[in-house]
């Protein structure tokens, strides 16, 4: 099989959250951190999908980035930038907002990869469609987005859903819900919160 490389996706504007989601901290720790930390020590390389006026910022400078060429195809753009810049590797991607991610989720991701897929991705909890952004992309499913997106369709799960695509059952439930409004950051303090306190008294 192809070399398996990781991508946190940051490059967002983060307009529903009205500051920067990479740079939130959960637990003490931003997002980006989090998130790249997981990723880093499962894949052979890894790296941060970025804007270009992102590169000197303070959270995202201390790791490698990749500079989003179409910023027009929003998360789109940060999958096919690291693909052209690397064509012959998949790619592990996860969205940087993603804090209750854990890392029994994405070992499950890779034990599932085997020759034929062209990605490997979990169910939605919400809608039972691909969820795109704790995914692995092999090189064929990229190619498939970037011809989607040339013809003016930038939605990964389209994607997904039109190559061979091994779709699991959530490892860890909530473990992919997203947080993308202040009001969803609240909730999600609250739960981590709990988490904690579940783990101390147990």
């Amino acid at each position: 099989m192809k070399p398996l490389y990781g991508l946190v996706l940051a490059g967002g504007v983060s307009r529903r959250m009205g500051q920067d989601k990479a740079a939130l901290a959960y637990e003490g720790r931003p997002q980006l951190n989090r998130a790249f930390s997981l990723l880093a020590p499962r894949v052979s390389r890894c790296f941060v999908s970025l804007r270009e006026d992102q590169k000197t910022d303070a959270v995202r400078c201390v790791y490698p980035g990749i500079t989003d060429r179409f910023q027009e195809s929003g998360p789109a753009a940060g999958l096919l930038a690291a693909h052209e810049e690397y064509p012959d590797v998949a790619w592990l991607v996860l969205a940087c907002d993603l804090p209750f991610l854990d890392a029994s989720t994405l070992d499950a991701l890779i034990q599932a990869r085997r020759e034929g897929y062209t990605a490997v991705a979990f169910r939605s909890e919400h809608d039972g469609l691909p969820e795109p952004f704790c995914t692995i992309w092999e090189p064929e499913a990229l190619e498939i987005l970037s011809h989607q997106v040339a013809s003016g369709r930038v939605g990964p799960r389209q994607a997904l859903l039109s190559g061979v695509t091994a779709l699991l059952p959530p490892c860890t439930p909530g473990a992919l819900d997203n947080i993308n409004t202040p009001e969803e950051r609240e909730q999600a303090e609250v739960r981590l919160a709990r988490c904690q306190e579940q783990i101390c008294q147990g």
